[in-house]
Formats: structure tokens, sequence, C-alpha cells
């Protein structure tokens, strides 16, 4: 199993889906890694070289992946929540940001179904 970027890479798929496991690196980026190092996407991970896997892993850390992309995310959530903007307050209640109907639907921000019982009289 290739280690790259600090995550281990399934040897059983091919190079280009493989690297998508890499938090950041998606189809796109993938091809590109690949391209520049030189190997080509479509042979499975395990009959990779070493000389592969380290042209690889110098390309992968050229762009912005992994732990420092997930605390920028993060930053860039904790802003937009600081300075109060409809987005920053949208992140705060856990409902949507861009402009989805709540009523029916929006059920993977707000969560299992909270049941209001109605007043007795």
């Amino acid at each position: 199993m290739a280690r790259i970027a600090g995550i281990d890479i399934p040897k059983n798929k091919r190079g280009l889906i493989s690297l998508t496991y890499i938090f950041g690196v998606g189809k796109s980026r993938a091809k590109d890694i690949l391209a520049e190092a030189k190997v080509d996407g479509n042979i499975k991970v395990q009959d990779w070289n070493d000389d592969q896997i380290a042209a690889i892993r110098e390309q992968v850390g050229k762009y912005t992946i992994e732990g420092e992309l997930r605390s920028e995310v993060q930053l860039s959530i904790k802003r937009l929540m600081d300075i109060g903007c409809q987005r920053g307050i949208r992140h705060r209640l856990g409902l949507p940001l861009r402009g989805q109907r709540t009523k029916n639907n929006s059920r993977t921000r707000k969560g299992k179904r909270k049941t209001v019982a109605n007043k007795k009289k």
C-alpha cells in the first residue's frame, strides 16, 4: 500500500481513482498530478515503482491538501460566523446556506426530525 501525504491509498485501484482518497484531490487534480509526474493513470497503484511514487509525492506536495486544507476551510467558516453575515448565521444555525428551501427537505443539515407536540386545551 502506497502512503502519500499521510494517507494509505488503496493499491488495488487505478492510480487516478486512488489519488482521490486524499482530501483536496479530485479527479481533475489527480489527472494533473499524474501528468506532471509522467505516470499513466490507468495502471494500478500496486504496479507503481519507487521512482513513480516519489514523483507523485513531489507533485502532491505542491498543493494545499489534507490537514492544512481542512484547517483553512474551518477558518473560512469561522470568519463568516464572526462577521455575522448571512452565510455565517446559517452555519451557526445548522441550516442550508445557498438558498435551498427548508420546509420539506434539508434533512442532512437539520438532522433527525424533532417532533413537536400540540398544546393541550
